[in-house]
């Protein structure tokens, strides 16, 4: 793992750019010109130098959620949809125009979503702690709200598998406080779990795991990835993005794969993962947050687990996920806002 001292001691002899703070810039469209190479987008080694090539400025789409989350792209419809979990609202942000409308509200407090093979969306809800399907005629489709008899913590996120199957985390983020859903018992070990296509039936594929939270598959489908947000109430937790190899409906040989620690300011911090994706070459994009300036945006891994560049943000960054036309825009739901950014590197899934 490399090291840096800061952003400003990276960013040395770039002119007046390098004298602004990173939270002083502003994102928008209308911006001032940035001098390209984007200087907000680190290569910590030099296997992320091809991803960097093209990026364009990083910008902000979007402002004024409470708690931005959930980003999907549907391809059939060229939008991006996002949740606002606390104002309990579904966004949309159309690629022709740019143009944000409200899709849902109320949303049930939706917290991820995601689209399967036929284009309908799926979201998972913290308000009524279940998985939703949106079908085209408006209807919802109940997937999954109780399993072995007890009703579901608050579904998190969740991911498309190409037999059909749907994965997905319930850490109960939603019913720990009234911010973000309706505060509320737990019922559940927090868990991981697989909705059958042909049976609809609910299996937990792991609980050996903190607070799974995001999650995604490697580009093959062999291998799910799953980030451990329990340190947020476990104190001793590891901050890690764990894996495990995919055997049909199973799991198997769980073991940690990413640590979110870092040199910073010839300090070891450790900030939290929370949503991601990953791209083609198997690289692994992975939102990053609560520690401050020089860490807080998204973080790019190699397969192998080791940190290759990062995305800087002036916010805490929730999730990510690839889309446009061609998967080759980041986007990137960071607290209150929506950020964007081209890149080389190319999307594996189609959401």
């Amino acid at each position: 793992m490399k090291t840096f001292s800061s952003r400003r001691s990276f960013l040395a002899g770039l002119g007046a750019l390098a004298a602004t703070p990173l939270l002083a810039r502003d994102f928008s469209p209308g911006a001032a010109p940035v001098r390209y190479p984007e200087p907000d987008v680190l290569s910590l080694d030099p296997s992320f130098a091809k991803y960097k090539i093209a990026m364009s400025p990083i910008e902000r789409l979007h402002t004024g959620m409470y708690w931005a989350e959930g980003p999907a792209w549907s391809g059939w419809g060229n939008y991006l949809v996002w949740s606002d979990i606390p104002n309990d609202i579904q966004h949309r942000w159309l690629q022709d125009d740019g143009r944000v409308s409200v899709l849902r509200k109320p949303s049930a407090f939706s917290n991820g979503n995601t689209f399967d093979r036929e284009g309908r969306q799926i979201s998972f809800e913290h308000g009524n702690r279940r998985v939703v399907r949106y079908e085209p005629d408006g209807s919802i489709t109940v997937l999954a709200d109780k399993f072995n008899g007890k009703i579901l913590n608050a579904p998190n996120d969740g991911v498309v598998h190409p037999d059909g199957s749907i994965w997905f985390s319930d850490p109960g983020y939603g019913s720990l406080v009234n911010f973000e859903g309706h505060k509320g018992e737990l019922y559940l070990k927090e868990a991981v779990y697989r909705i059958d296509p042909a049976t609809a039936k609910i299996e937990m594929v792991t609980d050996d795991i903190f607070k799974p939270n995001g999650l995604c598959f490697s580009p093959d489908y062999k291998k799910l990835y799953v980030t451990d947000t329990g340190a947020s109430h476990y104190p001793k937790a590891p901050k890690n993005i764990k894996v495990w190899d995919v055997n049909g409906a199973k799991l198997s040989n769980g073991r940690e794969h990413i640590s979110m620690k870092m040199e910073l300011n010839g300090t070891t911090v450790a900030g939290l993962a929370d949503g991601m994706r990953c791209d083609k070459d198997g690289n692994i994009w992975t939102s990053a947050g609560w520690v401050g300036e020089g860490y807080d945006g998204v973080h790019i891994f190699s397969p192998e687990g080791q940190r290759i560049g990062q995305i800087l943000l002036p916010e805490i960054c929730s999730n990510v996920c690839f889309g446009g036309p061609r998967r080759n825009r980041l986007f990137m739901t960071a607290s209150r806002s929506l950020y964007a950014v081209y890149t080389e590197a190319l999307g594996a899934h189609f959401c």
